[in-house]
């Protein structure tokens, strides 16, 4: 396990990666700087928070909502709950029967992501069902599409800006090892489809274009052994290979293209052009070679392939050496050509000098603009939330504001910070100050609209 120095914790454990103990509704603190008047919804974000104050991995922490509502230039409160799954109300609930074989889909942590679709609000968790949440973050249950959703649901789907639609994937340990889903803008589920691969592979994230999807077969592969032991079910595997697949988004057969070995935890945005599908996201060389505390593949990195629909090959290219990991890009930009892309400096010391965030200019070869966080600041995922202006027919994908949790060392609490995408080197224009701890997470949304049931 790897321990954060001077703690003796494990490194998910320690500094603001410590869970928090108490579920609240508090109004913020101080609102230093200007709420933008047009920032009307809730910022969520889904992260680990073991209720008993500790698990054995990152990513086996209960799964934890944080909250703050934004309207006509206030903040109108902060709210942090657990979802309630049967992990919450027995750690040691099994999610596989080895009397009947099957896997529990309704047993997760809930605790990765957020989606808000078609008048719900859904945590997610790649290995199980997603949870719907009421707009208070009351826990409602496993969501199945009424009763479609046969397998887990990646904790990375993806929005059709054009259509609508939500597109996304679930793995699973047993044959059929993959299928694809496509539900329609008003939740019915239109598609699901089985995707032929070889073994069960950690398939975290995929990406979408707007005539297909891409799916990443890559070398961390499930290990039978390993999980009967008790352990980590992933390792590497040298033998396995690495290939994406593209499917057009209504199905058919899935063309594969190979590249280089490594492991990508998400992927940036994707587009085609001219016959050729361009990804982006975050690559490293390995993943887990040497065992679950095996980091030593490198820090993710920002990452180019082209995808050569007429010729079958890929092209590949870095864009960058700078550590980084959660890309975002602004949600009407999705499966589309884009200019900006959005990312959070990525470190594995349980409390870093600060945190950066990065702005890529895609159409500049990467040009890197950064915002510092002061000495002492850390934060999570930026999201992009468009300004909305009347002006602008076609806004730019940065005309808009980066979203993002942090977390004051020197006070020992949180805020929300609301930075310019436009002018990202600019002061905050807003940090909206809390009361409480806001700990690390992982992904978050902007409900524009909070959904109701």
């Amino acid at each position: 396990m790897t321990t954060a120095h001077n703690t003796g914790l494990p490194l998910h454990l320690a500094g603001n990666n410590a869970p928090v103990t108490e579920e609240v509704t508090v109004e913020p603190a101080e609102v230093i700087g200007a709420i933008p008047e047009e920032l009307n919804g809730v910022y969520l974000r889904n992260g680990p928070n073991p209720r008993t104050g500790w698990s054995p991995h990152f990513f086996a922490g209960d799964g934890m909502v944080h909250a703050v509502a934004l309207e006509g230039g206030r903040a109108r409160w902060y709210r942090n709950r657990y979802v309630r799954t049967p992990l919450y109300e027995n750690p040691a609930t099994p999610r596989f029967d080895p009397a009947t074989g099957r896997f529990d889909h309704r047993v997760s942590t809930a605790n990765t992501h957020l989606v808000a679709h078609a008048g719900r609000l859904l945590a997610l968790e790649e290995g199980g069902f997603p949870y719907e949440l009421t707009p208070d973050l009351d826990t409602v249950g496993p969501y199945t599409f009424g009763g479609a959703l046969r397998t887990p649901m990646t904790a990375h789907p993806k929005i059709c800006p054009r259509t609508g639609e939500l597109l996304f994937f679930g793995y699973r340990l047993r044959p059929p090892y993959l299928t694809y889903y496509r539900a329609a803008p008003t939740g019915e589920l239109l598609q699901a489809e089985q995707v032929t691969v070889p073994r069960a592979t950690m398939m975290h994230d995929f990406a979408v274009t707007e005539n297909h999807v891409i799916f990443m077969d890559l070398p961390v592969v499930f290990d039978l052994a390993m999980a009967t032991a008790g352990g980590m079910p992933w390792r590497w595997d040298d033998g396995h290979g690495a290939r994406f697949g593209v499917m057009r988004r209504d199905g058919g057969p899935v063309r594969w293209f190979e590249v280089e070995p490594c492991y990508v935890w998400h992927t940036m945005n994707a587009s085609e052009t001219g016959g050729v599908v361009t990804v982006t996201g975050c690559r490293v060389p390995t993943l887990w070679r040497g065992g679950p505390e095996d980091l030593g593949g490198g820090l993710p990195a920002l990452h180019e392939w082209r995808l050569h629909l007429a010729t079958g090959t890929a092209t590949e290219r870095p864009l960058d050496d700078a550590p980084i990991e959660y890309p975002r890009v602004a949600d009407a930009e999705v499966g589309r050509p884009y200019r900006y892309g959005y990312v959070t400096g990525f470190s594995l010391e349980a409390e870093p000098e600060r945190s950066e965030i990065h702005k890529y200019d895609l159409t500049r070869g990467a040009a890197r603009t950064t915002h510092r966080l002061p000495a002492g600041h850390v934060c999570g995922e930026a999201v992009f939330v468009p300004r909305r202006t009347e002006a602008a027919e076609t806004p730019a994908d940065d005309d808009g504001y980066l979203l993002a949790f942090c977390h004051d060392r020197s006070r020992g609490t949180g805020y929300l910070a609301v930075l310019d995408a436009a002018d990202l080197s600019a002061r905050p224009v807003a940090e909206v100050h809390l009361p409480v701890r806001v700990p690390t997470g992982f992904h978050g949304t902007w409900a524009a609209t909070p959904p109701q049931r």
